[in-house]
């Protein structure tokens, strides 16, 4: 994957956006904006968070804008590899969660 090609096709789609439906676009720019607000948590948190969740959600336009963010934040190696070690742990773990629920409903349904 070619991270900075990717942000930069993806800006130039974004701008036509925002040029077709600008309520649309402005508005996900105010959460976007409400969501990095500095309050209980830093932005360099928030954004390694929103990088986690892009991983997970396995959006490669999510990793690509959230890692250049955190870079620009001065996120280290060690800071982007340990989210990486929660959001692989945590790629597991709902599955296993929802995999003893599944179970339970099993039991409960066959008796």
């Amino acid at each position: 994957m070619q991270y900075k090609e990717l942000i930069q096709e993806i800006s130039q789609s974004l701008g036509k956006m925002h040029k077709e439906i600008p309520a649309t676009m402005q508005a996900f720019n105010n959460l976007a904006h409400a969501g990095k607000v500095k309050g209980a948590l830093d932005p360099k948190t928030k954004e390694l968070i929103a990088l986690a969740i892009g991983i997970s959600s396995r959006c490669d336009g999510c990793i690509g804008f959230h890692t250049k963010a955190l870079i620009e934040l001065g996120a280290t190696r060690e800071e982007i590899l340990d989210m990486i070690s929660v959001v692989t742990y945590m790629g597991g773990g709902p599955a296993l969660m929802y995999a003893a629920n599944a179970l339970q409903a099993f039991e409960a349904l066959q008796k």
